[in-house]
């Protein structure tokens, strides 16, 4: 099942490493069949408040998402980021082909209405 990377960070002056970083990171994700699929685009915020940017990279599976994360590769780079940059990083699984909401909140419902 397709896994996520999800990162929410925040905004910050355009500092050397992180340029740095953003050169290299591309090459960590080839190896685990990462790619970006949303990296810093225009934000339409709808509700709430959002300070910064989205960044999502797509992976075949959670486990190589994982192991990307881990690696010596990314681990190697991780610091030009997070010396300049805060917010929250996730791995999250996507949904299966075809996934239905209603049949989710029909198999809750069994569970939760007794």
């Amino acid at each position: 099942m397709t896994a996520y990377a999800l990162a929410h960070l925040r905004k910050a002056p355009v500092h050397a490493e992180v340029l740095t970083y953003l050169e290299r990171i591309d090459a960590t994700l080839a190896p685990f069949a990462g790619r970006f699929i949303v990296h810093g685009g225009t934000i339409d915020v709808l509700e709430g408040d959002w300070p910064g940017d989205v960044i999502v990279i797509e992976f075949p599976d959670l486990n190589r998402a994982r192991s990307w994360y881990q690696s010596s590769a990314y681990q190697e780079i991780k610091p030009l980021r997070t010396r300049h940059l805060t917010g929250e990083v996730i791995l999250v699984d996507g949904v299966e082909p075809g996934h239905d909401s209603s049949q989710m909140a029909a198999t809750i419902r069994r569970g939760t209405d007794r």
